[in-house]
């Protein structure tokens, strides 16, 4: 029986990417043959770049040892590249109970459109960092 690639996807606007996403990133791409960084739209939020920018700003903080990590932007539902590029799983991180609740619902709404989501919980260390706070004072590197 051949073997099937097991790809996911990563989706957020990372406007910037903190150190938590990559630690999700770095998880991920141990459970996973592929991750795509899905650099996304979000109709709520009002990011400092382009999309397509972050997205190339995103793929150079990527490490190159990463080589099954790719980095993509995408304007759609998270669903629809999922079944456009054959990714059975979403990934998402969840720093605290609001984080989850979130989450859920929106895992609940992907479940019943055919795609899987796994949520990770944060690492103590890095759960206190958002993007939004992030964006207020300095970028810290993650260092793997």
């Amino acid at each position: 029986m051949p073997h099937t690639p097991a790809r996911a996807v990563y989706p957020g606007t990372f406007d910037p990417l903190t150190p938590g996403h990559l630690d999700i990133v770095d998880r991920a791409r141990h459970l996973f043959d592929h991750v795509t960084v899905l650099v996304a739209v979000n109709a709520g939020k009002q990011p400092s770049q382009p999309t397509a920018t972050r997205a190339t700003r995103i793929a150079q903080q990527i490490p190159a040892g990463w080589t099954n990590v790719s980095v993509t932007a995408w304007h759609g539902l998270t669903a629809d590249y999922c079944h456009r590029h054959a990714c059975r799983v979403i990934v998402r991180g969840v720093r605290n109970t609001t984080d989850y609740q979130h989450e859920h619902d929106l895992a609940t709404t992907n479940e019943a459109l055919g795609i899987t989501t796994l949520l990770l919980p944060a690492r103590p260390q890095l759960a206190a960092t958002s993007s939004t706070a992030a964006r207020g004072g300095p970028f810290i590197r993650f260092i793997h």
